[in-house]
C-alpha cells in the first residue's frame, strides 16, 4: 500500500494536533468521515492515501509534547476525551518524528541558507520511510512581509543568501525547503510560503503541485455561498459588515495589527468579484481569550431589493477553528499527494474550493469551485487507475 507522509508546520499548534487526534481515530475506525471532503460520494476517492497509510511528522517551535497538547484540547472541549487512551501510543510515536522549527528572528544576523538546509534534511530523513510527502504550513499567521524584493528568481534568490541577506519570510522558508526535498506544499494560512516569485519557479523546475492559500472553513465560506446568490437574484448589495471574535493562539497572534491585515485581506478577497461590485463595510479581527480554540462571526448585509426597498440579512457562525480545519487539511494532503503521484505540477488552482485567496484564480464562488474540484478529481483518477 502506498504511504503517505504528511508534515506539519506548527505540528503542535492546535489545528495540527487535532489533525492528528482525528487521523488516528480515522485510521482506527473511532469516528465516522463527517467534514472530510474527500469522502464525499461526488469525488472519486481511486489513488487516494488510505487514512491507515498516513505517516505525520512535522517542525514547530513549541515544546509543549503532543499528548500534552491533545489533552488541552480536551479541557476546552474541541477534542472527545474518550480519543485520547486508544491513540495515546500513535501520538508518541508522531511526537518522536517532530523536530524545531525556525526560532523566532533574533536581533543578529540570519543564515537563512542553513536553516533551509536543515529543515531539507529533517524532511528528507522523514520521506525515506514513506513513498511521497506533503508538507501543510498550519503555523501562526505572519505580518506582511516583503517577502520578493531579494527572490524574483532562484538565482537571485541563492545570490542573496550569498550576500548574507535573509530575503524570505519564515513561511517561505518553509516552503522552499518543501521543495527542495521533492515534496508537494499547501499552505493553509495566509503567510506569503510558496507564493514568491523564486520559489513559483522552483516548483515549476522540479514538477511540483502546490495550493494555498488560507484555509476557508467558516464565515468566508458562508460568503462564498452567499454572495453567488445575491448577484444572480439581481439584489443590490450595498454593505457588508463582519465581526469576528476569535480566542486561542490564532486569536492572540491576529491581536497584532500587523498579522491581523494578512487575514482580514484573505478575508476580504473576492467579495466585491462575486458581488460585481465593490462594497463597503468594515471587517473586524477582535481577540477574546474566555472563547479558547472557538470563534463567533457576526455579519450583517445590507441590500436593495425591487423598488428600491432596503433589506437586510444577518448571520452568525459560531464554531471550533480546529475541528472545522483539521478534515480539510487531511483532505488537501491525500488530494495534493495523489497530484504528485500523477504528476501535477504548479498552483492547483482546482483546490480553490477550500481557500479564502486561492492561489492563481479569480474564482470564488462556492458552487462553481466544487464543479472544477470533482472534474479535476476525477481525471486525477482516471489517471491512477491500472
Amino acid at each position: 500500500m502506498s504511504r503517505l507522509g504528511i508534515w506539519f508546520i506548527g505540528a503542535r499548534g492546535s489545528l495540527a494536533t487535532t489533525a492528528t487526534v482525528g487521523l488516528g481515530a480515522l485510521a482506527a475506525r473511532l469516528v465516522d468521515t463527517t467534514g472530510c471532503v474527500t469522502e464525499h460520494p461526488d469525488l472519486d476517492a481511486t489513488g487516494l492515501a488510505a487514512y491507515d497509510a498516513i505517516v505525520v511528522g512535522g517542525h514547530d517551535v513549541a515544546d509543549t509534547p503532543l499528548v500534552k497538547r491533545a489533552e488541552q484540547l480536551v479541557a476546552g472541549d474541541v477534542v472527545p476525551a474518550a480519543l485520547l487512551a486508544p491513540l495515546a501510543e500513535e501520538l508518541e510515536r508522531v511526537e518522536r518524528r517532530l523536530r524545531p522549527g525556525l526560532a523566532p528572528n533574533a536581533d543578529g544576523p540570519v543564515d537563512q541558507r542553513a536553516d533551509a538546509e536543515r529543515l531539507v534534511r529533517d524532511l528528507r530523513e522523514f520521506a525515506a520511510d514513506v513513498d511521497r510527502v506533503v508538507v501543510v504550513d498550519v503555523s501562526s499567521t505572519e505580518p506582511p512581509h516583503d517577502a520578493g524584493a531579494d527572490a524574483e528568481s532562484v538565482a537571485a534568490l541563492e545570490a542573496a543568501w550569498d550576500a548574507g541577506r535573509a530575503p524570505l519570510a519564515p513561511s517561505s522558508v518553509y516552503a522552499y525547503a518543501a521543495l527542495a526535498a521533492g515534496c508537494g506544499y499547501v499552505g493553509f494560512t495566509p503567510s506569503p510560503g510558496v507564493d514568491v516569485p523564486a520559489l513559483r519557479e522552483l516548483a515549476e523546475r522540479e514538477g511540483l503541485p502546490y495550493a494555498g492559500c488560507d484555509g476557508k472553513t467558516g464565515e468566508t465560506l458562508v460568503k462564498s455561498a452567499l454572495a453567488p446568490m445575491f448577484h444572480t437574484r439581481a439584489l443590490a448589495v450595498r454593505s457588508w459588515t463582519s465581526i469576528n471574535l476569535l480566542g486561542g493562539g490564532d486569536g492572540a497572534t491576529l491581536a497584532d495589527p500587523a498579522a491581523a491585515s494578512s487575514k482580514t485581506r484573505a478575508k476580504r478577497s473576492g467579495l466585491d468579484a462575486m458581488l460585481g461590485h465593490p462594497v463597503e463595510g468594515p471587517m473586524h479581527i477582535d481577540y477574546v481569550e474566555d472563547l479558547g480554540d472557538w470563534k463567533t462571526a457576526w455579519d450583517q448585509i445590507r441590500f436593495d431589493g425591487f423598488l428600491g426597498t432596503r433589506m437586510t440579512l444577518q448571520f452568525t457562525w459560531q464554531g471550533c477553528d480546529s475541528t472545522l480545519a483539521a478534515p480539510l487539511v487531511l483532505d488537501l494532503a491525500r488530494l495534493v499527494g495523489r497530484a504528485l503521484e500523477v504528476g501535477e505540477s504548479g498552483a492547483l488552482t482546482e483546490l480553490a474550493f477550500f481557500f479564502k485567496s486561492p492561489l492563481d484564480t479569480e474564482e470564488h464562488r462556492l458552487a462553481q469551485q466544487w464543479q472544477a474540484l470533482t472534474a479535476w478529481s476525477a481525471r486525477c483518477a482516471d489517471r491512477v487507475r491500472p
